[in-house]
């Protein structure tokens, strides 16, 4: 078995969901961004897999249960199914900043995870995400391109970006538009 190409990466919240300064941490306070279902159903459609890659350190201060988490993303997953889409897999980094740890994202190690488990070909994959380290972490994974949306709360990640010698692949003002990229990105390589 080759590896798993057509692999995009996707940033949970500020990219599939509003974000807000003090975490998702209910149900109730989980919103699709206008047009992420139609993205993701898109891809989906064009052949790609789409998995989500999240910090949650809304766990670990406590914010937010385990069981809650579930079912936030179960809620997710169903609403982008119903709409003809897939969600492959999600893997989430429950960990502080100060943790440390080689999960918590501008880390590569959910999408290397990601990887190990499913034998993707990082350097055919996209990371697409609304923060400096999204685009930081697609780059230390090996992917092949990184997409920035500008719908999440950060007026100013290209500059962040640009302080680290970064930059995205290219900038969208969201999935959708993002989405439609990376399928004529594809089609042209």
């Amino acid at each position: 078995m080759g590896l798993l190409k057509k692999v995009v990466f996707l940033d949970r919240d500020g990219t599939i969901n509003r974000d807000a300064a003090d975490y998702i941490k209910s149900r109730s306070e989980f919103e699709f961004i206008p047009g992420a279902v139609a993205a993701v159903s898109e891809l989906t459609a064009g052949g790609f897999t789409c998995m989500v890659v999240t910090n949650q350190s809304a766990l670990a201060r406590g914010f937010i249960s385990n069981a809650e988490l579930a079912a936030i993303h179960a809620i997710m997953c169903d609403q982008i199914a119903a709409a003809g889409g897939k969600i492959a897999d999600i893997f989430s980094c429950p960990h502080l900043p100060e943790d440390n740890c080689s999960c918590r994202k501008p880390a590569p190690g959910l999408l290397l995870r990601a990887q190990q488990k499913y034998a993707v070909d990082l350097a055919d994959a996209v990371m697409v995400g609304d923060s400096a380290r999204d685009i930081e972490c697609g780059r230390a994974a090996g992917c092949g391109r990184t997409v920035l949306v500008k719908s999440g709360r950060n007026e100013d990640v290209e500059g962040q970006l640009l302080q680290r010698g970064l930059a995205a692949d290219y900038v969208a003002a969201d999935l959708l538009e993002a989405a439609r990229w990376i399928m004529a990105d594809k089609a042209r390589n």
